[in-house]
């Protein structure tokens, strides 16, 4: 068996594990593997220009096909801007591996130059495993177990640090093939407490959400749905895993949510919560479904055993995967006749909110705007979302059905949405990739539009600007009247940054002037920033700022 060096044989093993891309900013550390990098032609490496850029493209690559995003990252300060990516891996739900380069292995214990000690940075709950391969021929093994352990279960982050002389360290240790990730299924009694707590329900209500849904899945539970009349929202920036325009789809629970369904779930007798933890922004700061035992009859399916039970005391809890509980409810039947009408009342309301009821109150008017954009979209459109008040508007009025795809931090982070649009240009390059953007998150993380021009990606950016942190300034007003501080900004000329690095950008003053920047920038095939100069004002889909 030939000899190779560590950084070669880390390729290999990732080329066996079906990577096909992976997201870098380079570093000395971990010059071999990029050596190795060279010479494999069936796996792309995308150079991006700041490592919380890369880490976020390689979630947002996760989150999009299922598969562990891959991102390569120097030593010190390359993990620490890259552990953004890290913490939105695990509250998302992704499959992700971090693979940070380390001092060689006799400086550690040091401080030497950039040395961190990654096990303790990053020791679970931050990822699922944070380990270091301390000889070359420990690396297939330890890139099976990290494949593993993103995969199995509820999906998540893993990082591994790679010592620089380790990769340069000689092993014959042969390749290891993929495990196969554990998933769990609901047992027969399970699925029988199941079906007798729900049928004797007067007001159920499903809630959807989590990481792990697959397209078959995903039909299966509609279909489950359908039959049984149950009436099913989504969790806090998951509404493409469910079709928004299926009779039982009644909206989702985030940050902008219709107050009436807000009073369907508090008003639940029985709430069937599967593959979502029920966070804090779903449930309202845990107020429509309170911690410890919720006055509603808690039946929840999630993948991983040590949630629950945890926040929530569930009267039914079920350890299993979204795709296997999906699978086993083929063979349920639910009589829903009892609570169908309630089920209508809800798809009403949801209708009703999701719909744009007024336009041009402002110029340019994000109403108006979002409605055309949504009458433009292809079937098959990908949206990303930074964190923001702007968020408000897809959230809201756009509807969702597989394979139109929702990439979007449930973890709140600014700076997601410019590398989330590059990565899902650069998986595929033939469908309609729009970002949503404010011009605070845009800023953190705007170098990336340098990678999708050098890449060859072709997002369309929407930069909505109001020259504020808007959401900090929509609390402060609130909670702080006439106090305002530290929320103002100073921004660059938006468009004539973006083409600065050879993007077609546009400025929108007026809702006239969107729909043809729209079709310029789609009909281009080249990276696109769209500003649109907001009127401060619209602040959210229901209120003015000086309503607050």
């Amino acid at each position: 068996m030939s000899m190779k060096s560590g950084g070669h044989l880390l390729v290999e093993c990732l080329r066996a594990h079906g990577v096909k891309k992976i997201f870098c900013v380079p570093g000395e550390s971990y010059l071999d593997a990029l050596d190795g990098l060279h010479d494999a032609d069936d796996i792309r490496t995308i150079t991006c220009r700041q490592e919380g850029g890369a880490a976020f493209m390689a979630e947002a690559y996760g989150k999009l096909t299922g598969h562990p995003g891959i991102c390569f990252v120097t030593r010190g300060p390359g993990a620490c801007n890259a552990s953004i990516g890290v913490h939105t891996a695990m509250q998302d739900s992704t499959p992700f591996i971090l693979l940070v380069g380390q001092v060689a292995r006799e400086q550690k214990g040091r401080e030497a130059f950039q040395e961190v000690e990654y096990r303790d940075m990053f020791k679970p709950p931050f990822c699922k495993w944070a380990t270091e391969i301390d000889h070359a021929s420990d690396i297939p093994r330890v890139i099976r177990e990290a494949f593993d352990i993103a995969t199995s279960g509820r999906p998540g982050p893993v990082v591994i640090a790679l010592p620089e002389d380790m990769l340069c360290e000689e092993t014959d240790a042969p390749v290891q093939m993929p495990a196969v990730p554990a998933h769990f299924a609901p047992t027969h009694h399970d699925m029988t407490a199941l079906k007798e707590i729900l049928s004797s329900a007067q007001k159920p209500l499903v809630i959807v959400g989590g990481g792990s849904w697959t397209e078959s899945s995903i039909t299966s539970f509609e279909d489950f749905a359908l039959r049984s009349d149950l009436p099913v929202a989504a969790g806090f920036r998951r509404q493409d895993a469910f079709n928004n325009n299926h009779p039982c789809y009644v909206g989702a629970l985030g940050t902008t949510v219709d107050p009436k369904l807000c009073r369907a779930v508090e008003e639940a007798d029985v709430i069937l919560a599967v593959g979502t933890r029920l966070g804090e922004i779903l449930t309202q700061g845990y107020t429509i479904i309170q911690p410890g035992t919720p006055q509603q009859r808690l039946l929840h399916v999630y993948p991983d055993a040590g949630e629950l039970n945890r926040v929530y005391k569930s009267e039914l809890a079920i350890h299993a995967s979204a795709p296997e509980f999906a699978k086993a409810l083929s063979s349920v039947e639910i009589d829903g006749s009892r609570w169908a009408e309630h089920t209508k009342t809800l798809r009403s309301n949801y209708e009703s909110f999701a719909t744009v009821r007024s336009r041009d109150k402002f110029t340019p008017d994000l109403d108006g705007i979002i409605e055309d954009l949504s009458n433009e979209l292809p079937r098959d459109a990908i949206i990303t979302t930074d964190a923001g008040n702007f968020s408000g508007w897809p959230q809201r009025y756009l509807r969702y059905a597989r394979p139109m795809r929702l990439l979007a931090p449930t973890s709140g982070a600014m700076g997601y949405g410019v590398p989330a649009a590059v990565a899902a240009s650069l998986r595929y390059p033939d469908r309609v990739v729009v970002g949503f953007m404010g011009d605070g998150g845009f800023m953190m993380t705007a170098q990336e539009i340098a990678t999708a021009c050098h890449e060859g990606a072709h997002p369309v950016l929407l930069v909505f600007n109001n020259s504020m942190y808007g959401t900090i300034r929509m609390h402060q007003e609130k909670h702080y009247p006439k106090r305002v501080n530290a929320t103002h900004l100073t921004n660059p000329d938006f468009a004539a940054f973006a083409a600065s690095f050879g993007a077609l950008s546009f400025v929108v003053e007026d809702n006239a002037a969107f729909l043809p920047a729209f079709h310029a920038a789609m009909k281009s095939k080249k990276p696109s920033l769209i500003e649109v100069r907001m009127d401060p004002e619209q602040i959210t889909t229901a209120k003015k700022l000086a309503e607050l």
